[in-house]
């Protein structure tokens, strides 16, 4: 099977991986909602506020306008703080929707954006830091290298 977009591929996983989805009809449904609160929520603004920042930066319009998309973010990020408070995963044990999340705000990366917000940058580093992330992570780098690889013109051609 072929699957595209990333939400449906995570769900897929989650599916038919255990640990990913709770079992219990609510905590599931809440899980499969934190999916599309990263996608739909909070990754909208994220990739309006960084394309902006990479391809617009010598627009006239430029500096009026990134401030007002700085700022959705960060109403974004308030929320999510908000929602988060002290607890380590968003809904009880680390889920589906921790690891879209946690995949939508690394988007964030390079910006500033996360610096008010000490327990997202923890948030993160925690998904991060789980195993499992961290070998599909080095799976995903070593197809990426790969494929630069292959593409990259040579001596010979």
């Amino acid at each position: 099977m072929v699957l595209f977009e990333s939400g449906a591929i995570v769900l897929h996983l989650a599916r038919h991986h255990p640990g990913l989805l709770p079992v219990q009809g609510d905590a599931r449904a809440r899980a499969v909602a934190w999916i599309f609160a990263a996608l739909n929520t909070l990754e909208p603004p994220i990739v309006e506020c960084t394309m902006s920042l990479l391809f617009e930066r010598e627009r006239p319009w430029f500096a009026e306008r990134q401030p007002m998309l700085d700022q959705r973010v960060r109403d974004r990020l308030q929320q999510l703080s908000d929602r988060l408070g002290c607890d380590e995963w968003l809904d009880g044990s680390f889920g589906a929707g921790d690891l879209m999340m946690v995949t939508v705000l690394r988007r964030l990366e390079s910006t500033h954006l996360l610096d008010a917000f000490p327990d997202l940058l923890a948030y993160i580093a925690r998904g991060e830091a789980r195993p499992a992330y961290r070998q599909a992570f080095t799976d995903q780098l070593a197809v990426f290298e790969t494929a630069s690889s292959a593409t990259k013109p040579t001596a010979d051609r």
